[in-house]
């Protein structure tokens, strides 16, 4: 019978997986009003499948067991309901409700695991899903261009079909029903909405403020030495000399990675001119002071990064050639430090254990190199290649370009390099119709993905895909003309015209 049951859940999880690999093609690619609505109406009911086999048959019937629990649901269906109605009459707000909602998360019990998961957002990406029919059957809705709707949906089809032959389903169909599956309708949702000229600077706000918010409450940790979410690392803070903080996250890294997106932000309006200087600089105290305990050398890293790749696009000749000299000098002296510091150390040892990672990775590649082994099948892979003795979280890669090709193969590197390449093309033009706007996507996905290549959860991270949304809204736009544009490198200032001598501004 327990066999039964589950082999009955593995059947439904690969007809989901088929089912929303249809359903995000059709939300994505060009289509009609008709296409539209199927293919939201597909990505639901592979949700609805996938959670059937992802909860325990007897969590089911506790959840229906009870009137109260039952009309808990009914009212949270016909809340989400009643915003999406509001969000119909307001769709501009649509991005700025979502990114609101995007960096938390909630512990949820699943089975016998405990998850963080997205609750807040999947509430509010329901809502916008319900505002996009309304919308639809009202009228016209503008089309997704067609390289990123066509990059996109071949990605996630791919991820959501390679379920079918996956080491690890489970892993697989937590991946595509929290992640992959509502960040396909995220990016229908958001590519489609209104893009008002006041909605750059509410979306900035909303992430510096929120940034501000997540700084405050890890400056207070520090001074208590509390944190909330993290057992292990308030067992590990008790072993060591200083004191990692997570504010309202589980990690410290992914506490720095929203940190680290605000700063970028901040930089471009600090080259750009969009703010006083003295508000900035005081932002980029608050930020800077909560990221340092955060102690993430990931984050770190990629604020080097993304700090001389803002500068770069931004800053004048002169502020350029001092950057580029102290970056120079920056990595002359971290590169003595390296070589003096690893002197008789293993590499594993030096990379925190990330060169083991990397190599039991790379063998589950080897192993299986055109398609992989199946989306969230990575970790449990190279657990099996380890040894028994291993926990499955410990061997995720941290490296996405090396899940990607551990669960994917080739066919997979391939569409993972196309979105990307979709990804960047989106934000060139972006950055040719709002240049400062388009500067700041750029600066958030060079973020992101830097980050993405010593940590977790490219793909699982919503800013990724509202960044490509957002990107695809603003590329839309007609061009704004030079004059009415902000500048983002400092003008040079005509001397007046002096009487009897022609000045050379006329």
């Amino acid at each position: 019978m327990v066999a039964r049951s589950l082999m009955n859940h593995l059947v439904a999880a690969h007809v989901a997986a088929v089912v929303g690999a249809i359903g995000a093609c059709l939300v994505l690619l060009p289509a009609r009003r008709r296409p539209l609505a199927a293919g939201l109406a597909f990505l639901a009911a592979a949700e609805i499948l996938l959670l059937y086999a992802l909860i325990p048959s007897h969590d089911l019937a506790r959840l229906t067991a009870s009137p109260l629990r039952v009309g808990a649901v009914v009212v949270g269906v016909l809340a989400t309901a009643g915003l999406g109605l509001l969000l119909a009459r307001l769709p501009a707000f649509v991005p700025l409700v979502l990114l609101l909602a995007a960096p938390f998360r909630v512990p949820v019990t699943l089975g016998q695991q405990e998850a963080f998961l997205l609750v807040p957002l999947y509430v509010v990406l329901g809502a916008a899903c319900v505002s996009l029919l309304v919308r639809a059957v009202r009228g016209p809705l503008p089309p997704l261009p067609r390289v990123p709707a066509v990059a996109a949906a071949a990605y996630i089809a791919l991820d959501a079909v390679s379920l079918l032959w996956s080491k690890d389903p489970h892993a697989g169909s937590i991946e595509l029903t929290f992640f992959i599956f509502p960040f396909a309708a995220l990016v229908a949702v958001v590519a489609r909405s209104p893009f008002p000229e006041w909605l750059p600077r509410a979306l900035g706000a909303v992430l510096v403020g929120l940034a501000s918010l997540f700084a405050i409450v890890g400056l207070w940790q520090e001074a208590t030495h509390r944190v909330f979410f993290a057992h292990d690392l308030a067992v590990a803070n008790s072993y060591t000399s200083y004191f990692r903080v997570t504010s309202l996250f589980k990690d410290p890294s992914l506490y720095g990675s929203h940190l680290v997106l605000a700063i970028a932000v901040l930089l471009v309006a600090l080259w750009a001119r969009a703010l006083p200087v003295s508000v900035i600089v005081a932002l980029l105290a608050l930020l800077g002071a909560g990221l340092y305990f955060t102690y993430s050398q990931s984050s770190f890293a990629t604020l080097f990064v993304v700090t001389l790749a803002v500068t770069l696009a931004t800053a004048d000749r002169t502020s350029r050639l001092v950057v580029g000299a102290a970056v120079v000098a920056c990595v002359a002296v971290a590169a003595v430090v390296v070589v003096a510091g690893i002197h008789g150390q293993s590499a594993r040892h030096v990379t925190s254990g990330r060169s083991r990672l990397i190599s039991e990775t790379a063998k589950v590649v080897r192993r299986d190199p055109l398609v992989g082994v199946g989306v969230g099948a990575q970790p449990l892979a190279s657990q099996r290649r380890d040894g028994p003795r291993s926990q499955t979280q410990k061997n995720a890669s941290h490296t996405t370009p090396l899940t990607v090709a551990a669960e994917l193969g080739v066919v997979g590197i391939v569409a993972y390099l196309g979105l990307l390449a979709a990804i960047v093309l989106v934000l060139r033009d972006a950055i040719r119709r709002r240049r400062v706007l388009g500067l700041c996507l750029a600066a958030v996905f060079c973020s992101l993905f830097v980050q993405s290549l010593s940590y977790a959860g490219f793909f699982e991270n919503p800013l990724l895909w509202g960044t490509l949304a957002l990107g695809v809204a603003t590329a839309r736009l007609q061009p704004r003309r030079v004059r009415d544009e902000v500048p983002v490198r400092p003008e040079p200032v005509a001397l007046p015209a002096v009487e009897g001598v022609r000045s050379t501004a006329s």
